[in-house]
């Protein structure tokens, strides 16, 4: 898919690569981009700077997602390329009180089903779309210091690969993207991106440029760091030894 031309509707759009995302389909040429967030002020800021529509929403409330559908349909016209990036962290383990994990359920995977629910069949019933969930390498790999997050964005790929195998020969069209380390508000105050930026860190415009890469070439996995593809395969192909490899990974960043 070429953006040029197509309505967007990016969630999670007033920092991070949301906001990189916006700028960047504005620059494509897209038709409209309807920035997202629950940051109303920063999310008209971001819209006023690129051209696009700003619309105040909470993705973890599913009437907040069937909201950003049916206002877009009525009030832009139908959506080509849905872009469910909002996301959060949490640090901890099993020891996480049962509401952050609910929150974080929220954000990184039901606005993803509740959003797949209010768009898709409206995309099929036009012959096809778009879906893009911003997941992360955690997705495939995972956390080392949070297992709510390792456990979500495993989720939100996972709902991505059920998404494309159901709908792919009906016309939906599905990518997940998966960075490590990106320069935004999740990896403040870490030390070159902690754990994930082993192999250094991107800047969110770097992420958007892959983003409209693979795009274009309609790929299921958008790795913005290409490491990501041979850690994954060194996973499926010997998981007891990539469980090691992880385990002496996570004693160069949380010593014991």
């Amino acid at each position: 898919m070429k953006v040029s031309g197509r309505i967007v509707v990016v969630t999670g759009a007033a920092s991070g690569i949301g906001r990189a995302l916006v700028a960047r389909f504005a620059v494509e040429g897209a038709k409209a981009v309807v920035a997202v967030d629950r940051d109303e002020a920063g999310v008209r800021a971001v819209a006023e700077a690129h051209g696009a529509k700003a619309l105040a929403a909470d993705v973890s409330v599913e009437a907040d997602n069937r909201e950003i559908v049916e206002r877009t349909e009525r009030d832009v016209g139908p959506i080509d390329l849905f872009c469910a990036n909002a996301g959060i962290f949490t640090e901890g383990g099993f020891e996480v009180p049962d509401d952050a994990w609910d929150r974080i359920w929220r954000i990184n995977v039901l606005a993803h089903v509740q959003a797949a629910r209010a768009v898709v069949p409206r995309m099929l019933a036009r012959g096809g779309g778009y879906m893009l969930h911003t997941a992360s390498a955690a997705g495939l790999l995972s956390q080392i210091g949070s297992a709510p997050y390792a456990v979500t964005k495993h989720a939100a790929v996972a709902f991505a690969e059920w998404l494309s195998i159901t709908y792919g020969d009906r016309g939906l069209k599905v990518s997940v993207l998966c960075p490590q380390a990106v320069n935004t508000q999740m990896t403040a105050g870490t030390e070159n991106g902690g754990v994930a930026g082993v192999d250094g860190m991107l800047e969110p415009e770097q992420v958007a440029e892959t983003v409209i890469r693979g795009l274009e070439e309609e790929r299921f996995l958008i790795l913005p760091h290409p490491q990501v593809l041979e850690y994954a395969q060194r996973k499926t192909t010997d998981y007891d030894r990539w469980i090691r490899g992880m385990r002496r990974l996570m004693g160069r960043f949380l010593p014991s």
